[in-house]
């Protein structure tokens, strides 16, 4: 069994650690860089950075806070949030980050999946959908709509569609965050996270909800998905990234132990 990935994600508003539920009511707590840090101590297997209104408030990618985390951190880290053009992705990736997500942009744009796959490879390219749970209808059969701009506009695209579409266009990985699931600690959407990870063949990285390790357990075991990503759980202390991998370890789910 491949060793499972367990991934803090640190949400960036205006250069500040933030975390808010369900995208709303986001609370400034800390600085990203020292807590990436911190994550990197702990043992975390990769870091993700999102700068959470870059997409909405049409800015550019927040290089001073990749440059400095690449001085501090030593394990792959990923960016998202104002990439728009295979340029910003060129600037995030000489500026230390080992990936690039693109999420919005992607959307309105789908060839730069491509453009940047063939630039970079395509293990460098992650494709980040923020999904919403909706009536299954014909244009949505999946149940589940793709939802751009920090969770402010619907797109009316099927997310299950979208997933294979990003896989064919070159992404090397998915990150598939429940919105409904997002900082509430009640568990990863499972359904979600099953259907997208058995209909394709890159890796899923499953995100929001997470609340304990028995969640993550679930997620990687049941709902087949490659990385856990988690925020709010190690972010106030509640749990370490050793206790939880000491915890998957025991039961079954293989990780990366550092220590």
């Amino acid at each position: 069994m491949l060793s499972r990935r367990i991934i803090p994600c640190l949400d960036v508003r205006d250069g500040k650690l933030t975390k808010g539920v369900k995208f709303k009511g986001n609370v400034d707590i800390g600085d990203p860089v020292e807590m990436a840090r911190f994550y990197y101590e702990e043992g975390a297997d990769e870091i993700v950075f999102y700068d959470i209104t870059a997409s909405s408030d049409r800015r550019d990618i927040m290089i001073d806070v990749v440059r400095r985390t690449a001085e501090k951190v030593f394990i792959p880290f990923s960016v998202g949030g104002g990439i728009r053009t295979v340029e910003d992705m060129r600037l995030a990736l000489l500026a230390g980050a080992e990936k690039v997500s693109v999420n919005s942009a992607a959307v309105r744009n789908p060839g730069i999946i491509r453009e940047g796959a063939l630039a970079f490879g395509s293990q460098c390219v992650v494709l980040g959908m923020d999904v919403l749970k909706v009536d299954v209808t014909e244009r949505i059969p999946s149940g589940y709509e793709i939802v751009i701009e920090g969770g402010r506009r619907p797109t009316g695209i099927d997310a299950l569609w979208w997933a294979q579409e990003g896989e064919r266009l070159g992404a090397g990985e998915l990150c598939v965050n429940s919105i409904d699931a997002d900082g509430t600690k009640a568990g990863y959407e499972m359904n979600l996270t099953r259907m997208i990870s058995t209909g394709v063949g890159i890796p899923v990285i499953a995100s929001g909800g997470a609340g304990n390790p028995e969640h993550m357990r679930a997620v990687l075991a049941e709902g087949r998905a490659d990385a856990a990503l988690i925020a709010s759980i190690t972010h106030y202390g509640e749990y370490t990234i050793r206790e939880i991998k000491d915890y998957l370890n025991e039961q079954g789910v293989k990780t990366r132990m550092t220590w």
